[in-house]
């Protein structure tokens, strides 16, 4: 298997920095020199599980920690620029010990705990109304199992049926690659859950969502996940490109800002990677890198 995480880990840096190329490109196009500023960080400090005492309450560091024996770490890529007011490109690589309280939330953990992870996750926020806010997230997990899980979704402030059909059909030629049923399951999947259920509303238009995949075939599957990488990376920047240079109305600047508020209420109540980031003690900018720079609520 550590030639497996090996190939795994290579495959998102190297995925990170075609989009964050592909990225920058864009900017060059429309007369911006932005690039991605990139920090690393390290992962290594012994955390347990607090033992709440009112007259003694833990440090915040204590009383966040989920996890002991850690290691690994990442680098965050964020680029602030005239097309992406942000644009967040992460990549990590984690392992360490789940506390008793989190494992048996975790397929295959629930006996020693350990756990090994990998992935990168995205999260792009326009400048423009007219260019839709986009996240990808793909990832392998190494317990007393392994998997794959992830996926890409598109939150548009102004609804558009050529991007939605073209955002759609990108998915759905890499899912038809491997499975005719991938689609369908997934699409479905990505539609309960990027959904608000206190606001009764989606947050997006969707895209495909994919948790626990294991068919006992590690290549299939990872091929699966680099193919919804290369999705990706084919779709959004001709998204943006047929936007970016629209002129856009303060009335719609004002809808963006409203609808990046529904983005937060997501992330902060129902998001699963801010969940697992937090509780295995990741990088907090890295993990709430997904929150736009400028919001509003009516």
């Amino acid at each position: 298997m550590e030639a497996e995480k090996d190939q795994a880990k290579v495959w998102f840096e190297n995925l990170r920095d075609r989009i964050c190329a592909e990225l920058e490109a864009i900017e060059r196009e429309m007369g911006s020199e932005a690039v991605f500023v990139r920090n690393v960080w390290q992962r290594n400090a012994a955390a347990v599980p607090p033992k709440w005492d009112e007259h003694n309450p833990p440090s915040s560091s204590e009383a966040t920690g989920q996890c002991y024996e850690d290691g690994g770490g990442g680098v965050t890529s964020v680029l602030k620029g005239k097309v992406f007011e942000k644009a967040g490109v992460n990549v990590s690589t984690v392992h360490g010990t789940f506390s008793p309280e989190f494992r048996e939330r975790i397929p295959g953990a629930s006996a020693t705990g350990q756990f090994w992870a990998s992935g990168i996750s995205l999260v792009i926020h326009s400048r423009s109304p007219r260019v839709p806010a986009v996240h990808l997230n793909t990832r392998m997990i190494v317990t007393e199992k392994c998997w794959f899980g992830g996926g890409a979704d598109l939150t548009p402030t102004i609804p558009d049926e050529e991007d939605a059909r073209d955002f759609h059909a990108a998915f759905k030629g890499a899912c038809d690659r491997f499975d005719p049923d991938y689609y369908p399951r997934f699409k479905a999947w990505c539609d309960r859950y990027f959904f608000l259920p206190h606001r009764n509303e989606p947050r997006g238009i969707g895209g495909i969502f994919y948790d626990n995949l294991e068919t006992g075939e590690w290549a299939k599957d990872f091929a699966f996940t680099r193919a919804v990488g290369e999705a990706f990376l084919d779709i959004y920047p001709r998204l943006v490109r047929r936007h970016m240079a629209e002129p856009w109305t303060e009335a719609e600047r004002a809808a963006q800002l409203v609808k990046r508020g529904r983005y937060v209420e997501f992330n902060l109540l129902y998001d699963r990677g801010t969940t697992f980031g937090l509780k295995t003690g990741g990088n907090t900018e890295a993990i709430l890198m997904s929150l736009p720079p400028e919001v509003s609520w009516p």
